[in-house]
């Protein structure tokens, strides 16, 4: 076993730039850069998420940084930003043994009076199945931290992830019904080879969930989703985020990958419930190689923005758009500059 994984790594290591959106750490320099004033259009970060705190009338702008930590920027407008400053950084020994290598898609949430950061906490130790001439399978899961301000300190409510052991699990996000808390994450293709969208229900102050995993939808089931790799014949999902209709109906925004490249799509649900049953728009929101997008809603006027990073690589940055709610599905109207 030992040669297989070996050779796998070796094989492997080099990853697949098509697929940049499963393998990066939004680690773009080897020092964080002192915090400055910038222009949204000077800021490069990948799976940017927005939160609006109408308290301070502030915009929360958080990122994966260097060596497995959060930065977060704070703007009044959108388009000008102070920034970065690290709002969290991985504590030696905080899965144990299992050494966690990087952050991914750290999403800000705010909760009952509560902020909490939703994790996805990378390593490079593998998990006991591996496939040959496969991608490794390794040790990735979502995690949630708590804190009492947008801009920490968080801290874990446990020392493991959120989401089942021994899933190759990622970009986990927030959703509550009938005031009932749920965590909803993307099972990863590496494991699975068709992706999947799943959720568990939390306990009611997020510190672990209750009950089984439930699918919701597979990457497939979407008209617009095309194979991401034709050698690894994979199917891509990432970064599902929601949002409730004015018609009552419940939208789930996510990304996969089209010829393109890294996508933005809609998924709908007719009966405004988080059970679905879940369908997708024929075609996809943004298909120019950009994705992880969130949802939320300006400070001033209320409207509804979309925020993405592309292009999906070492460069990516930021993007935002104003959006329509059309009740049937969502619109892009036009970015944001």
């Amino acid at each position: 076993m030992k040669n297989i994984v070996a050779g796998l790594l070796i094989i492997l290591s080099g990853g697949m730039p098509g697929l940049f959106a499963q393998t990066a750490t939004g680690q773009l320099s080897q020092s964080q850069p002192p915090p400055r004033n910038l222009h949204l259009s000077e800021i490069m970060l990948r799976d940017a998420c927005i939160l609006t705190d109408e308290t301070t009338g502030t915009y929360y702008m958080t990122g994966p940084g260097r060596r497995a930590s959060v930065v977060q920027y704070t703007s009044k407008d959108l388009r000008n930003w102070h920034g970065p400053k690290t709002i969290f950084k991985t504590p030696e020994k905080f899965w144990g043994d299992t050494a966690i290598n990087s952050i991914w898609a750290p999403e800000l949430q705010h909760y009952r009076g509560k902020y909490y950061l939703f994790l996805t906490f990378s390593t490079d130790q593998l998990l006991p199945e591996q496939w040959l001439n496969w991608r490794p399978r390794v040790v990735r899961a979502s995690q949630i931290l708590v804190g009492d301000s947008p801009e920490g300190p968080f801290k874990p409510f446990n020392d493991k992830g959120i989401t089942p052991k021994g899933m190759m699990t990622l970009d986990a996000t927030l959703y509550v019904e009938d005031e009932k808390p749920y965590v909803v994450y993307a099972h990863e293709w590496v494991q699975i080879s068709n992706g999947t969208i799943e959720t568990i229900a939390l306990k009611d102050d997020l510190s672990d969930t209750i009950g089984l995993p439930k699918l919701l939808f597979r990457a497939n089931s979407a008209p617009w989703v095309e194979v991401a790799s034709k050698e690894e014949g994979c199917y891509v999902t990432d970064a599902p985020y929601f949002y409730k209709s004015k018609s009552g109906k419940l939208f789930m925004i996510w990304s996969s990958f089209t010829s393109g490249g890294y996508s933005v799509g809609n998924a709908i649900s007719e009966s405004g419930r988080l059970a679905g049953p879940w369908t997708h728009d024929p075609k996809a929101l943004y298909t120019k190689d950009g994705g992880h997008a969130m949802l939320f809603k300006t400070l001033k006027d209320n409207k509804l923005m979309m925020i993405f990073h592309s292009p999906n690589g070492p460069q990516a940055q930021p993007r935002l758009f104003e959006m329509e709610d059309t009740g049937t599905t969502l619109r892009i109207l036009k970015e944001f500059r």
